[in-house]
């Protein structure tokens, strides 16, 4: 289209409320389609939208907790075997991941230093 044609047509002011009210209808029929498509229609939701809806259902929920729950107690299993291997005093002293860590870090330096000598 023209830059004349342009100016022409908004000149028109039948022309641009026909055009309001066609861009208005299909910007609603998109948001439509968007909020929830009808059984005929052939879904078109974005890969992020269509991963939302799926997150939203229970049983996606149920088994993200279930396998959040698995990883959980094996990483505590992980630093419970850690923490049997690293020297205390007293020997059942209870300790937080961050220092099963760092005393872990300090007996390997210190094994390290050992060898070394």
């Amino acid at each position: 289209m023209r830059d004349s044609d342009c100016k022409t047509m908004m000149n028109n002011s039948s022309d641009c409320r026909e055009i309001l009210q066609i861009i208005t209808s299909c910007n609603n029929i998109a948001h439509k389609r968007r909020d929830k498509p009808s059984a005929g229609e052939v879904c078109s939701l974005s890969r992020e939208e269509r991963r939302r809806r799926r997150r939203a259902t229970q049983k996606y929920r149920t088994a993200h907790a279930t396998r959040e729950r698995i990883r959980v107690e094996a990483f505590n299993v992980a630093f419970a075997e850690l923490r049997k291997l690293l020297p205390t005093l007293p020997p059942d002293k209870k300790l937080s991941k961050i220092e099963i860590l760092r005393l872990a870090i300090c007996y390997i330096a210190y094994l390290n230093h050992v060898l070394e000598a």
